[in-house]
């Protein structure tokens, strides 16, 4: 009798081992599956913020990205060259030349000859001063600097960008470096963003190689 209540104790036994020890396996085997699952949730998050941070580098907008209040005065109609739409596959001099806001900028940059230099461009960034702008120089300042090529290509580079950025990247970047080596300042964000002080009236404009910000004011390099 003795002996059968000593086997019927050494099975039990051995059956609750048994049973820990698949306990302990599954967990394990549970705990390696979660460490892996955190691992993979990990690096599809790092690969998604890492393409997110590539696609906002390259700087390129769209259409529906502008913004200003600058941006009520360009074309509506999306058959109009000049509009926002009509901007988006042209080169920047020629998109610039269709849009009613910078007519004087364009004249300028005949002038200077700069025209196929900046559509020849992959990548950049241009501040474009709007028509009042340059009206604010005076006629005769304007006819003395169309006359005067090296003086008035230097002035033009200053407001642009050898690399494309939209609003968000310049705001990170609050400094950037113009065509001429000297530097730009960028401050505040969206309605309130200025470019060495001059504001920003529509921003983020999508062309072929360039996004272009209106700016209210014309800029002038600092003497070297």
């Amino acid at each position: 009798m003795r002996k059968t209540q000593l086997a019927i104790v050494g099975a039990i036994a051995a059956a609750t081992l048994s049973i820990a020890a698949c306990g302990s396996s599954d967990t394990a085997s549970s705990g390696s599956s979660s460490t892996a699952g955190a691992a993979t949730t990990t690096s599809a998050a790092a690969a998604t913020s890492s393409a997110a941070a590539a696609g906002a580098s390259d700087g390129v907008t769209k259409t529906t990205d502008v913004f200003g209040a600058g941006c009520a005065s360009v074309p509506q109609d999306p058959a109009n060259k000049g509009s926002l739409q009509g901007m988006v596959s042209d080169p920047v001099a020629t998109a610039a030349s269709n849009n009613p806001l910078l007519t004087k900028l364009v004249a300028a940059v005949g002038a200077a000859n700069l025209g196929d230099t900046l559509n020849s461009q992959a990548a950049i960034t241009v501040f474009a001063p709007y028509d009042p702008a340059f009206a604010e120089l005076g006629d005769a300042k304007f006819a003395e600097l169309a006359a005067d090529p090296a003086t008035l290509g230097k002035i033009l580079q200053y407001h642009v960008v050898g690399k494309r950025y939209d609003a968000k990247g310049l705001e990170a970047a609050k400094t950037v470096d113009s065509l001429t080596g000297q530097k730009l300042t960028i401050a505040g964000s969206g309605d309130t963003m200025t470019v060495n002080g001059a504001p920003v009236l529509c921003g983020n404009i999508p062309t072929k190689n360039a996004t272009v910000f209106v700016i209210g004011k014309v800029l002038t390099p600092p003497a070297a």
